[in-house]
């Protein structure tokens, strides 16, 4: 069955997740765009999302030192405004670099996405609105911080 009058039908109705973690792929920022929206556009939305981060001497910081994403975020404009904010861009060029390079700190944001997903609710979206979809995203994303940051340390 076809979503659109034909295969390449770009106006498709969905929904996409954007999940920016921190190294231990705790989630820090959570974004919902619509299926026919390139993932670039969400990288400005998600890093200025982030929570202030206490830290035990100076300032909180509000952003991370380094940023990795995968090659749908790169673009030069988004290069420059990272580097504007004092973050170093670790994102894939398309075309250019291997998945192997960075694809080797990529796993932490899969498990991390594949937590939210553990959820039965977000499996599959029930709810029309996109709010609601992320309000219960965000309460997935609390539940799942509170179970990583209660874990004993092993």
């Amino acid at each position: 069955m076809l979503t659109g009058r034909n295969p390449v039908d770009r106006g498709k109705k969905g929904s996409k997740l954007h999940v920016l973690s921190d190294a231990q792929g705790l989630p820090l920022a959570l974004g919902v765009s619509g299926a026919n929206v390139h993932d670039s556009q969400a990288l400005l939305p998600l890093v200025l999302g982030i929570p202030a981060i206490r830290s035990r001497r100076g300032p909180r910081r509000r952003r991370p030192g380094k940023l990795r994403a995968d090659k749908a975020y790169h673009s030069a404009e988004h290069l420059r405004w990272l580097r504007s904010r004092g973050i170093v861009p670790r994102i894939a060029r398309p075309g250019i670099e291997s998945s192997e390079r960075l694809g080797r700190h990529r796993w932490k944001i899969e498990r991390s996405i594949s937590r939210l997903f553990g959820y039965r609710r977000l499996t599959v979206r029930y709810e029309r609105k996109g709010s609601h979809f992320l309000g219960f995203l965000g309460l997935a994303a609390a539940l799942t911080c509170y179970k990583k940051l209660t874990q004993p340390a092993t």
